[in-house]
């Protein structure tokens, strides 16, 4: 009865050693949140980056696009393999904190012959089950636990903000390559309008009405307008290369829609409380993961400075006669404590080392939340400004579509000269390549506040 109570007080007094972990727990950093992200209205809880990105993208070609892209991109594959990586290393760490079992067979004949004349064969045949426990007293094992489990929640968010950048590096190229698409097909137009103003002005200079002087200018505007399509067509090429890339193929041609005429925006713009763009954003999860590794990593170089102790048991058989190899058996056990005495400082330093890897992550997450709400706050204006943007540029392309209509009907009644003529389809034309940025504008403004505040992953 003595010997069981001595049994279980020992064994009580090692789970009370076990259940100590020495170090500081993580706690989040004081960040003095704004209260607001738009200073110009009061948030709620809501946001448009709860919306799914097929919700916000709704061209079914781009949808297409996006799919087939986080199917196929190698960064997402990489970014998967490496969660798959740092989850089996979780699975290690945490395991050690348990008891190891292992088994061993082994048969041996040793011979000797001291003095040259007593030669004497000493044969052995064994098996033997070996279990090891490290007791976690100070908390060792279960920080490194700690920081392998934080350093898998951080992949998986390194994750999830890679696929939100793929979906809106994918929709912004998608924008940009449409826009390039509309902005060739107006230079065309341009093109064909210069080499009907070429064939009058030599008319008219043939006929006399004119000097060569604007039949040459014409002839210049023709050329220079001409100039632009093969630059046009190279980007349109290169921004095919990028999105193929994106996706993970050989580059080809990528199918389109093309430019619309008007992009609608949200009325309003629901973007949520400051505390939830915290919550929603994969990169500043990511970097506080990060930051509470680093944490657990200051908990594992402070209690690899104690005492640390382990437990060997072995039992099996052993015999030199394979007739009495099960009957006899053998059993040991020991108990090894290590403690650090002297070693030039080395455990001081790993510990200040550590410290100061926590310091460094520490200003990386206050800097990554600063970088959040910055790209919130500038998405916020550049949506807010984007509409009246656009409505000007409108005017201006009707007002100077509508002078140039007149200029050239002044032209043909010999009232005004050619190079008034030439400054009308000038102001059109760039006119027309503003509003067609505008467009394309107004949806990489929405593909970047749905990036800025979080959604999308």
């Amino acid at each position: 009865m003595m010997k069981h109570t001595l049994l279980y007080i020992a064994l009580s007094g090692m789970t009370l050693l076990t259940s100590c972990q020495l170090g500081k727990h993580y706690t989040r950093p004081d960040l003095h949140l704004p209260q607001q992200l738009d200073t110009l209205r009061q948030q709620d809880t809501l946001s448009i980056a709860d919306m799914q990105w097929w919700e916000i993208y709704t061209d079914t070609t781009l949808q297409s696009l996006i799919e087939k892209t986080l199917d196929n991109n190698k960064d997402m594959k990489i970014a998967a393999a490496r969660v798959k990586e740092l989850a089996a290393m979780k699975r290690i760490d945490f395991a050690n904190l348990f008891p190891q079992l292992n088994g061993s067979a082994y048969a041996q004949k040793e011979g000797s012959n001291y003095g040259g004349d007593n030669y004497k064969n000493d044969p052995e045949l064994g098996a033997k089950l070996t279990t090891t426990w490290e007791l976690d007293l100070w908390g060792n094992l279960r920080w490194a636990k700690d920081k392998s489990m934080a350093q898998f929640l951080g992949s998986i968010e390194a994750q999830r903000a890679l696929k939100m950048s793929i979906v809106s590096e994918v929709a912004q190229a998608y924008f940009e390559l449409v826009a390039l698409d509309n902005e060739l097909n107006i230079v065309r137009q341009t093109l064909y309008a210069r080499k009907e103003g070429v064939r009058l002005a030599k008319l008219r200079f043939e006929g006399g009405l004119t000097s060569e002087t604007s039949y040459q200018q014409a002839q210049v505007e023709y050329a220079r307008t001409a100039t632009l399509v093969p630059e046009l067509e190279r980007k349109i090429s290169l921004k095919e290369n990028d999105i193929a890339f994106l996706a993970g193929e050989y580059p080809h041609r990528i199918q389109r829609s093309i430019l619309p005429e008007e992009v609608k925006l949200p009325e309003t713009l629901p973007i949520g409380l400051p505390s939830t763009l915290l919550e929603r954003r994969p990169d500043v999860r990511e970097a506080e993961q990060k930051l509470i590794a680093a944490n657990a990593g200051v908990g594992v170089a402070y209690t690899n400075m104690f005492p640390r102790l382990s437990l060997t048991a072995q039992y099996g058989v052993e015999s030199e006669e394979l007739s009495d190899f099960f009957k006899s058996p053998i059993h040991y056990i020991s108990g090894n404590l290590l403690a650090p005495l002297f070693a030039m400082g080395k455990y001081k330093a790993t510990l200040k080392a550590k410290k100061a890897v926590y310091e460094q992550e520490c200003h990386s997450y206050e800097k990554s939340v600063l970088t959040a709400f910055k790209e919130a706050r500038n998405a916020i204006v550049d949506f807010n400004k984007i509409k009246e943007i656009y409505e000007s540029r409108l005017q201006l392309e009707r007002s100077s579509k509508a002078t140039m209509e007149l200029a050239q009907l002044q032209y043909i009644n010999g009232v005004i000269g050619y190079l008034d003529v030439l400054d009308a389809q000038r102001s059109y034309f760039d006119a027309q390549i503003g509003l067609s940025n505008a467009v394309r504008d107004k949806q990489i403004t929405l593909v970047k506040l749905y990036k800025a505040l979080g959604g999308g992953w």
